[in-house]
């Protein structure tokens, strides 16, 4: 049984959310069929980067739009011929994957060399994925970079990175860059709701919230996620997944918030103790408590990054932040976030990490 994240992979450019500005400059490289010789993707984890790659290989490949002149103006692979079906299956031997992150020598990049010189077996173009780029030696960049400067006419080299900072000027500057943002809850969401719909997995709106948080901006992340749930015989309530990852969910986070921004140290205190009865990561409660009073300070601030959290919260969440926001007093509140950022770095060494949270609400509150 294939993984959901693996099941439900855009097959084509339409599919892939979050990533309008690289979709349409892909598109019409396919409508004028030109396409570079060396692109570079970057981003975050989990934004498409691989998926993109693979369909690039379609494109460039997909037998239809190279004979079908109506049909490539559509810009999109065909999903039908043999090389998209085999491509899509893993098995075009004339598309390459490499994980650099394991295969990051000097000798692996003199084999790929060496591969690059013979002509694609049956394919129009061979196309050469490098994942995880940043993680190649020195030496080997510098053979990759020789390569790059005269690639050969039926080659297409696609790296991608996580680390784009890491990549020397010499190689980036002869690629087409691409920069992959971090996605919003929202489209994590419209995309889990449709494969729970698909798989007639019974989920709760709050538990689905909940798996696209965790996910962090990473599709990827949250499909792996909610496969690992989704294994539950009965219907997955929010307190089902903050059981089996250890967090809680946004509503918890808030409401402790605004107890301590009401300045209610009882009650604080008796909630906080609640939570800790429960079994949650205190540390990470605690982590997600920083982030949530940062947030509240910065929309008091500046209400103009709400145009940012609409990217991180949903509707309902954002909504609740911004009451809280009006709570806040800088001056008390800047310290009090100090304190809860040293609480939480003794917390991870601490046997005991209930004590540095605690300590650090009464020497607020008190």
């Amino acid at each position: 049984m294939l993984a959901i994240y693996r099941k439900y992979r855009p097959k084509k450019l339409s599919e892939l959310l979050g990533q309008e500005h690289i979709i349409e400059v892909l598109r019409n490289s396919a409508r004028q069929n030109r396409f570079a010789h060396a692109y570079l993707f970057y981003g975050s984890r989990g934004s498409g980067k691989t998926t993109t790659a693979r369909l690039l290989a379609k494109l460039v490949n997909c037998e239809k739009r190279i004979k079908d002149e109506k049909f490539m103006e559509k810009g999109e692979p065909c999903n039908e011929c043999r090389a998209c079906t085999e491509i899509d299956a893993n098995q075009a031997m004339d598309v390459v994957e490499i994980d650099a992150a394991s295969n990051r020598g000097i000798d692996e990049i003199r084999d790929l060399k060496e591969g690059i010189k013979l002509s694609p077996i049956y394919l129009s173009k061979k196309v050469f994925i490098i994942d995880e780029v940043h993680m190649l030696t020195r030496d080997a960049f510098n053979a990759l970079l020789k390569t790059l400067e005269e690639p050969p006419a039926h080659a297409i080299f696609i790296l991608a990175t996580t680390e784009y900072e890491k990549i020397p000027a010499t190689v980036s500057s002869r690629t087409q860059k691409f920069n992959f943002k971090k996605l919003a809850i929202g489209d994590i969401l419209k995309k889990l709701d449709g494969i729970v719909k698909t798989e007639k997995i019974k989920i709760s709106d709050e538990a689905l919230e909940l798996i696209a948080s965790l996910g962090e901006g990473s599709f990827r992340d949250a499909e792996s996620l909610l496969d690992q749930i989704a294994s539950m015989d009965s219907s997955i309530e929010l307190k089902d997944v903050e059981k089996i990852v250890g967090k809680i969910g946004y509503k918890k986070t808030a409401e402790l918030a605004a107890l301590i921004l009401a300045g209610d140290l009882e009650k604080s205190l008796t909630y906080l103790s609640q939570i800790n009865e429960e079994g949650y990561n205190l540390v990470q409660l605690t982590k997600d408590l920083i982030h949530y009073l940062r947030r509240a300070l910065a929309l008091n601030l500046s209400p103009k990054v709400e145009e940012f959290y609409k990217k991180e919260l949903t509707s309902d969440n954002l909504n609740t932040l911004k009451k809280h926001s009006a709570l806040i007093k800088p001056e008390k509140h800047i310290n009090l976030i100090k304190s809860f950022i040293r609480a939480y770095s003794e917390m991870r060494y601490s046997p005991f990490p209930i004590a540095p949270l605690e300590v650090a609400i009464i020497e607020n509150l008190k």
